[in-house]
């Protein structure tokens, strides 16, 4: 009896995982997707909130040549996770791209949550490389330096030596941990 509950437990579980997985990882053509109106205005609110909310966040983005801004990202699963939000690319102050930020993560996960993430691209050459139309592997990428809000009260604004800051922002939810693991940026074009 006790192992037809047990297989029974683990089914429903991996089922849910499965399920979680699929909702979080519909292609987005299939998603309701904001208009580049609403996913620009979204992000330049969410950047003048971090910018008041973290002076060093503000000080990065005096010297960056273009910010990618993701306003609103959403987490979640059990077992298997996943994680997806749109955001605009700023260059001088001028909208010049969109993007897509998706994640997908397998380890011991339950939980949702939502954050935002602002990446300060600090060169030319970075930001001709992310944002060439081609999917970026961000997770991967060792030139990022990921600051929460632990990090940033240590930051030294002074000596910026990474290629990209990435400022985790209004976190909220009941999943630990915000990581750009297994994350991949691709660009899309919102109506």
């Amino acid at each position: 009896m006790r192992i037809a509950y047990q297989q029974i437990t683990r089914r429903l579980a991996v089922r849910s995982a499965v399920a979680v997985m699929l909702a979080l990882t519909v292609p987005a053509p299939v998603l309701a997707r904001s208009s580049a109106s609403d996913i620009e205005a979204k992000s330049r609110a969410a950047l003048q909130e971090l910018y008041a909310s973290n002076p060093k966040a503000a000080a990065v983005g005096k010297r960056a040549k273009g910010i990618m801004i993701f306003p609103h990202i959403i987490k979640g699963g059990l077992v298997i996770a996943g994680a997806s939000g749109d955001g605009v690319l700023l260059k001088n102050g001028k909208a010049t791209k969109f993007f897509n930020i998706s994640s997908a993560s397998v380890g011991f996960q339950i939980g949702a949550q939502g954050f935002g993430y602002a990446l300060f691209i600090m060169s030319d050459q970075k930001l001709a490389e992310v944002s060439d139309g081609t999917n970026w592997d961000a997770g991967s990428d060792t030139g990022i330096a990921l600051i929460d809000k632990g990090a940033a009260a240590s930051l030294d604004t002074a000596s910026l030596n990474k290629a990209i800051y990435a400022f985790v922002f209004s976190q909220e939810g009941l999943m630990a941990g915000v990581s750009l693991r297994g994350s991949r940026i691709k660009e899309i074009h919102p109506k």
